[in-house]
């Protein structure tokens, strides 16, 4: 099991590292400091045995939180680490009035349409080209808010 806290501008290396292994077109270190830095963003990172080894940042645009990144270092993954850090966020966002959350993942990414379905995600569209290393479809994803009285 994970410790689920912060992310902190010490962690930045190994999110990094992680961000770089997992993804073709890595966001930049000025990506993830923007987005620490934003009062709208929730940043987390998941630790084992004081190791980062895994993140997720979240950003709100109005009353939709957005997951912007999720990425487990690949000797941790099928460990429930995305799974723990997602319900994190889910509980943090959920402390004030929201619409939903959205997403947009790769249509290829089958391991991750089947998680994100698993918390109650629908695909609700297509952006085509939408990824610019190989022109990738990405699935628009969709999941309502606990309180949609927001």
């Amino acid at each position: 099991m994970a410790i689920i806290r912060p992310m902190r501008l010490a962690d930045l290396k190994e999110v990094i590292q992680i961000e770089e292994s997992s993804f073709p077109r890595p966001w930049s270190a000025n990506t993830f400091l923007t987005q620490i830095a934003k009062d709208a963003s929730i940043c987390l990172v998941a630790e084992v045995d004081g190791r980062v080894v895994g993140y997720t940042i979240a950003t709100q645009y109005v009353e939709v939180w957005h997951l912007l990144d999720l990425a487990v270092n690949k000797g941790y993954r099928r460990r429930y680490i995305a799974t723990e850090l997602l319900e994190q966020i889910f509980e943090l966002c959920g402390q004030a009035k929201h619409r939903g959350y959205t997403l947009e993942v790769r249509k290829s990414n089958r391991g991750a349409i089947k998680m994100y379905e698993s918390f109650g995600f629908i695909c609700t569209g297509l952006r085509k080209g939408y990824y610019s290393d190989n022109g990738e479809d990405a699935l628009i994803m969709w999941k309502d808010s606990e309180d949609m009285s927001a």
